[in-house]
């Protein structure tokens, strides 16, 4: 599954490229878009009382994302858990190159009766539609269709 979206200007930080936090914003769509796809859109398990916090999320930021570029976000079913699950995101550019990726992990709360809300196994549902994705890792061609732009290169590469 993909989500496309172009890099706006509200997007961007002081040095034109996408704004760090917001690629967790444009992950988020993709995370929708990606549960839509399974039959199980989030605002149904929202007033389902589903309930699916993220508790661990990284990116690494391959090759800066400008203003006005086309972007794909792929998202692929990383692990499935009793209780929770991860998803990987690949976001590329128009020729398919890497600019990011990023790793969201998500747990199942259920409400106790005395308002307490802890881990509980995901609902059966959203686990067989789960358990029923492909779950190539995102790097390894998870899209195939390209989006038309060009590729500026970062000038200078973090250490490690």
């Amino acid at each position: 599954m993909s989500h496309d979206f172009i890099v706006r200007l509200h997007d961007t930080d002081a040095a034109g490229v996408l704004f760090f936090a917001h690629l967790f914003r444009h992950a988020h769509d993709a995370y929708e878009g990606f549960m839509a796809s399974l039959g199980q859109p989030l605002d149904g398990l929202v007033r389902a009382g589903c309930r699916l916090p993220l508790v661990h999320a990284e990116a690494d930021y391959v090759c800066p994302m400008c203003h006005g570029e086309a972007i794909r976000v792929a998202v692929v079913l990383a692990a499935l858990g009793e209780t929770s699950f991860t998803l990987d995101y690949r976001f590329e550019d128009g020729s398919g190159a890497l600019r990011a990726r990023a790793r969201t992990v998500h747990v199942h709360l259920a409400e106790r009766g005395d308002g307490d809300r802890s881990a509980a196994a995901l609902p059966e549902g959203l686990r067989v539609a789960l358990d029923a994705t492909p779950s190539s890792p995102p790097d390894e061609g998870a899209t195939t269709a390209r989006l038309s732009t060009t590729a500026p290169k970062w000038t200078e590469q973090p250490d490690g």
